[in-house]
């Protein structure tokens, strides 16, 4: 069997190579992405403090709103970061008469806390619009190819073959197994010949080098490629990371939400302030239900296909550092409570997603994750770029062998 996984390993490493090269180096860069962003476009994400309260976010949304009036906003930030400004997205609104959506120049407004005035805008990832859309293509790039629904399955594809990827990898390092090696001193034997692969030789020569750079890189970093590998199947191909997670460990109903009402609407019943004010009433009860504390409030949204809203706060149940994914889910028209959900406690499968797609994010751990997550960008870059050479060099070495023969 080794024979076929070697030449399993040999191309789905080359199949993916280039891919994950480019995921690595966008990867690395967005773990810094707001402070990139900032840095890039300093007059739209840098605001001056004022030495009193800030302005209602749905005030601002108001206010956005009667500015682009062939808009909608069906998301609000509750949650404020000091010294940074309120950003609201866009979608365009469709038109009484015509039916037809409106044409938006841009979909990513930035609004200042205080005044209220727009800071600037962009419509977010078109690198047409200069620099100042450098952070959001990057992002596309990561997470798409920048080229929408195509690219996510793509690299949704990937991320499932670099999964595989990782095990036959792992299991190529494995000397032979431990019944074989019994008479030359067993179990301990084996650990020893183990430990060969997990080291680097840097007095060797090139090949050895990356060789060996390629094997142990992939050994000690091993856990993490996979928790990178898997978690991006998360993100870009549920297809796949649904059926099996959803076999092994219990999660939450998700088509609870779709079922929650027949009957789509554009616009709600209740306003956005009495939304938000039945929101606190919900998840305060539900706090108090489920045993967790609010930290704060993180969001309300609108979802039309369901005629609900949603309110999000970031609670003790939480895991990211900012972010907000415990929520409740309720009847626009009436205020009556359809679902609520926790990130993590209630189920397995919940808990582990969204570890996963955490440690994936560097959202946890501050500061020496985010430098970890960065490095484990130049890891894979490591990898990719080793796994090629070796490819090439035996390669090369199989050619001279033919012309030798003949």
């Amino acid at each position: 069997m080794r024979p076929a996984l070697v030449l399993a390993h040999r191309w789905l490493g080359l199949v993916t190579a280039g891919f994950l090269l480019l995921a690595a180096v966008t990867g690395s860069l967005l773990v810094w992405n707001d402070e990139l962003d900032a840095a890039i476009n300093p007059g739209m994400f840098r605001v001056q403090e004022v030495d009193q309260p800030p302005l209602d976010t749905l005030l601002l949304r108001d206010r956005v709103l009667a500015r682009y009036p062939h808009a909608q906003i069906s998301y609000v930030p509750l949650e404020r970061n000091s010294g940074w400004p309120v950003r609201f997205r866009l979608q365009p609104a469709r038109d009484d008469t015509s039916g037809r959506l409106a044409v938006l120049e841009n979909d990513e407004i930035f609004v200042h806390p205080w005044t209220g005035d727009i800071l600037g805008e962009r419509r977010w990832g078109d690198i047409t619009q200069g620099v100042v859309n450098l952070m959001p293509f990057v992002y596309r790039l990561h997470y798409s190819l920048a080229l929408d629904t195509v690219g996510v399955y793509l690299l949704g594809i990937v991320a499932l073959l670099w999964s595989v990827d990782c095990l036959i990898g792992a299991w190529l390092t494995l000397p032979a197994a431990p019944r074989t090696v019994a008479k030359a001193g067993g179990a301990a034997a084996w650990l020893r010949r183990w430990w060969a692969a997990w080291r680097v030789r840097w007095s060797a020569g090139g090949y050895k080098r990356h060789f060996d750079l390629h094997r142990a890189g992939g050994l000690w970093a091993w856990a993490a490629l996979f928790v990178l590998a898997w978690s991006s199947v998360a993100f870009n191909l549920p297809q796949v990371y649904k059926p099996v997670m959803y076999t092994l460990f219990a999660h939450q109903d998700e088509a609870a939400l779709g079922r929650v009402r027949s009957q789509p609407s554009a616009l709600p019943t209740l306003s956005w302030a009495q939304a938000r004010d039945i929101g606190r009433v919900h998840m305060a009860d539900y706090a108090r239900r489920a045993g967790f504390s609010i930290l704060a409030e993180g969001a309300i949204a609108y979802h039309p296909r369901q005629a609900a809203y949603r309110y999000d706060v970031r609670s003790t149940l939480d895991v990211r550092e900012h972010g907000s994914k415990t929520r409740v889910l309720f009847d626009a028209r009436t205020g009556a409570l359809l679902m609520a959900s926790q990130p993590t406690g209630a189920y397995a499968g919940d808990t582990i997603r969204m570890w996963l797609t955490s440690l994936h994010m560097a959202a946890v751990g501050g500061l020496p994750m985010r430098l970890f997550v960065s490095f484990m960008g130049l890891v894979v870059a490591v990898l990719c770029v080793t796994g090629v050479v070796i490819w090439n060099r035996k390669r090369k070495g199989r050619k001279a062998g033919l012309a030798g023969k003949n």
